[in-house]
C-alpha cells in the first residue's frame, strides 16, 4: 500500500498550532482524541518542501488543558463555589500537545523515502495523524534487514524500529560506546541481551562479554532461574550464525610472572614466615622467581608439592633470610618463624594447600592440577577469540565468579584478569588499526560502576582497571572497538566514561536527586523530555509479571526515527514470544 493511501485513512488527532517551531510542534489536539491517551505517542503529519513530501514524525511529550474563560479571576471565583461555570467549563477547555520532532523523511517518488530536515514549519491547520506499524514498514521498507525492534513506542501499539550497525565499513564506520542505566528490576541486563542478540546478527562482529555476577553465562548455559523473561541466549546465537564460548575461572589460566608476584603479595603465605612489609615481601618474591629462573622451574610447575618443597628449602637457606633482611633482628624472627614451621609436618602441609596451592593452581593447566583443559588468558585472546583464520566471530563470556573453593580468589585477583584480558583486547584492537582494519568488537561490561566508580579508588589494582577504561572509551572508537557499560546509577560511574558514551538508554529509577541532575545534563535539559521520563512506573508496582512495564528513554543514533538527536521513549517488550515474533528469532527450546 502506498504512503498517500495510508496518509489518507490514518487517524487524526490534531492539528498544528502556534506557536511552532522547527524542533518542537505545537498541537490543537481534537475533540474526538481529548479521551485518548496521547502522551508518548509516535506522530506525524506531512507536508511539503521544496517541492517533494516530506513526513515528520515525533512523539507527543505533554498535553496541558487550557480555559482561557475560567482563568479569569472572577470565573474562578464561580468555579470555586459552583463547582462548574455552564456553559464554560468543559464546553470552551481546550487541549494543547507539545510534539518533538525526532525524523523527517522526503518521498523521492519512486517508493524509497530518504533522510531530510524541518526546513520549515507547516501552516497551522496542517492535520497530525498517528503512526502505525503500518506507515513505519513502509517509510523504512529499504532499510528492513537492518530494523530491530526492543519494544514498542512508549505506552502506545507501534513498534520502536532500531538498527544496530557493525562497526566495519558497511556498517557504522566506527565504533559505539553505549550505557545502559537503570535501578535494580528495572530491565536493564534482559535490555543488554536484547541489543547483544542485536549485534550477533553481524557475523564478522566479535562480542566480548565481561561478566562478574555470571548472568550471561548462566544464560548462556541454560540455568538461570525461571522468569517471566528468559532469553534462550544460546540457541538464539546459534540461529544468528554464532559460536558461544563460555568460560569461567576454572577455564583460565594467568600467564604473567607480575601477576604471580601481585596474587603472592597480597596472601598470608609471607606473613607466615613475619614477612609482613611490602618492601620485603617484594625481595622474598624476585628471590623465589629467580630461582624459578636458575632451575627452569615454568609458572604452572609451581603448584606441585615437591616444587613447593624446593623452593621452601631455598627460603630456609640463611643466605637468602639474609637478602631478604639485612638486620639481625627481623632475620632471627624469620629464622625461628621457619624452623617452627618446618619442624611441624601439618603446618607445612597445611601453608602448602592452603596458602601455596589455591595461588598456584591460578597458573596451571596441568594433567593432575584438575584444571586441564584451561586456556591462557593470551591463548583465549589470540587463538580463541581474534584469530585470523576466523572468517565468523565468537560470541565470547567470561564469568567472573568463584565456583571452586580450591582457587585463591578476591575481588582483587579478579580486577586482575579482568585488566589483563582488557590490555590484551586493546592490543589486538591496536594492532589491527595499524594494518588498516577494522577491529569490528563490542566489548560488554555488566556491573560497571564497580570497575570504574566515579569516587577515588584506593586499591592500585581496580583503580588500574579504571584507568584502562577510561583510555579506552578515548582511544579505541576509531579502532573499531565498542564499549558497552552496565550500571545502575548514573552518578557512581566515572563522568569521562560517560562523557565518551555515543548511545544511552535510560531504565527506571533515576528521576531524583544527584541522579536525575546528571540526567538533565545528558539529554540537554530538555524538560518536555525529562517529564516523560519522570513518568516511567516501577516495574514492580505491576500486580502480575504480564503487567510489568520496563520503560526506557534511548539517546543518540540508535534508530532510523532519532536521527535528529532527541530522546525516544519506548517500552520494551515483556513476553518472549513478542520479542522473538517481532524479529524473526522464533526458534524451538524448552
Amino acid at each position: 500500500m502506498s504512503i498517500k493511501s495510508i496518509n489518507a485513512k490514518a487517524e487524526k488527532i490534531g492539528t498544528i498550532g502556534s506557536p511552532s517551531s522547527t524542533t518542537e510542534i505545537s498541537l490543537d489536539v481534537l475533540g474526538t482524541a481529548t479521551n485518548k491517551k496521547l502522551v508518548g505517542e509516535l506522530a506525524y503529519f506531512s507536508f511539503l518542501q521544496d517541492g517533494k513530501d516530506n513526513y515528520a514524525m515525533g512523539q507527543i511529550t505533554e498535553i496541558q488543558l487550557r480555559n482561557q474563560w475560567l482563568e479569569d479571576p472572577t470565573m474562578r471565583s464561580l468555579a470555586r463555589q459552583r463547582g462548574q461555570v455552564n456553559p464554560i467549563s468543559g464546553q470552551q477547555d481546550t487541549h494543547l500537545g507539545q510534539m518533538t520532532i525526532s525524523a523527517v523523511f522526503s518521498d523521492n517518488g519512486d517508493d524509497t523515502y530518504s533522510p531530510s530536515i524541518l526546513g520549515t514549519v507547516p501552516s497551522t491547520g496542517t492535520w497530525v495523524n498517528l503512526a502505525t506499524n503500518e506507515f513505519l514498514d513502509t517509510i523504512l521498507h529499504q532499510y528492513k534487514d537492518e530494523i530491530f525492534y526492543l519494544g514498542k513506542v512508549f505506552g502506545s501499539s507501534p513498534k520502536l524500529p532500531m538498527w544496530f550497525k557493525h562497526f566495519d565499513k558497511g556498517g557504522a564506520g566506527e565504533a559505539y560506546h553505549i550505557g545502559i542505566f537503570g535501578k535494580t528490576g528495572s530491565g536493564k541486563s534482559v535490555l543488554a541481551k536484547m541489543i547483544m542478540l542485536a549485534y550477533s546478527r553481524n557475523r564478522n562482529m566479535a562480542i566480548f562479554v565481561i561478566d562478574p555476577q555470571g548472568e550471561f553465562a548462566k544464560d548462556c548455559k541454560g540455568q538461570t532461574i525461571s522468569n517471566s523473561f528468559y532469553l534462550p541466549l544460546k540457541e538464539l546465537l546459534k540461529k544468528n550464525g554464532k559460536q558461544v564460548l563460555v568460560y569461567n575461572i576454572n577455564d583460565l589460566v594467568l600467564d604473567d610472572k607480575n601477576l604471580f608476584k601481585e596474587i603472592l603479595m597480597q596472601s598470608k603465605f609471607f606473613e607466615k614466615l613475619t614477612i609482613t612489609h611490602p618492601a620485603k615481601k617484594e625481595i622474598a618474591i624476585n628471590e623465589i622467581l629467580d630461582k624459578c629462573n636458575k632451575s627452569k622451574i615454568e609458572l604452572k610447575k609451581l603448584y606441585e608439592e615437591r616444587v613447593f618443597n624446593d623452593i621452601w628449602r631455598y627460603l630456609g637457606e640463611e643466605h637468602v633470610q639474609k637478602i631478604i633482611f639485612q638486620s639481625t633482628e627481623p632475620r632471627q624472627r624469620l629464622k625461628e618463624a621457619y624452623t617452627r614451621i618446618n619442624e611441624d609436618i601439618n603446618e607445612l602441609k597445611n601453608i602448602y594447600e592452603k596458602y601455596w596451592r589455591p595461588i598456584c593452581l591460578l597458573f596451571t593447566n596441568e594433567v593432575n592440577s584438575g584444571r586441564e583443559g584451561a586456556k591462557t588468558i593470551g591463548s583465549l585472546i589470540y587463538n580463541q577469540v581474534f584469530n585470523e583464520s576466523r572468517s565468523e566471530k565468537p560470541v565470547v563470556i567470561i564469568s567472573l565468579t568463584k565456583e571452586q573453593i580450591n582457587i585463591f580468589w578476591n575481588e582483587r585477583i579478579q580486577a586482575m584478569i579482568i585488566k589483563r584480558l582488557l590490555d590484551l583486547i586493546n592490543y589486538c584492537a591496536e594492532n589491527k588499526y595499524k594494518n588498516n582494519q577494522s577491529f569490528n568488537t563490542l566489548v560488554i561490561i555488566d556491573e560497571a560502576h564497580r570497575l570504574a566508580p566515579r569516587e577515588k579508588i584506593d586499591d592500585d589494582i581496580i583503580a588500574s582497571v579504571k584507568n584502562t577504561l577510561k583510555d579506552a572509551v578515548r582511544t579505541t572508537r576509531k579502532y573499531g572497538l565498542g564499549w558497552m557499560f552496565i550500571s545502575q546509577t548514573l552518578s557512581s560511574l566515572d563522568k569521562e566514561i560517560i562523557d565518551m558514551l555515543r548511545i544511552m538508554f535510560f531504565g527506571f529509577g533515576l528521576a531524583l536527586g544527584t541522579e536525575f541532575i546528571a540526567l538533565k545534563e545528558l539529554v540537554g535539559g530538555d524538560k518536555n523530555s525529562l517529564k516523560l521520563y519522570q513518568s516511567f512506573t516501577d516495574p514492580h508496582s505491576a500486580f502480575d509479571s504480564n503487567n510489568k512495564q520496563y520503560s526506557f528513554m534511548s539517546v543518540g543514533p540508535v534508530s532510523p526515527l532519532s536521527f535528529s538527536g532527541s530522546p525516544l521513549f519506548f517500552t520494551a517488550f515483556n513476553k518472549v514470544e513478542d520479542f522473538l515474533t517481532a524479529n524473526n528469532l522464533t526458534i524451538e527450546y524448552n
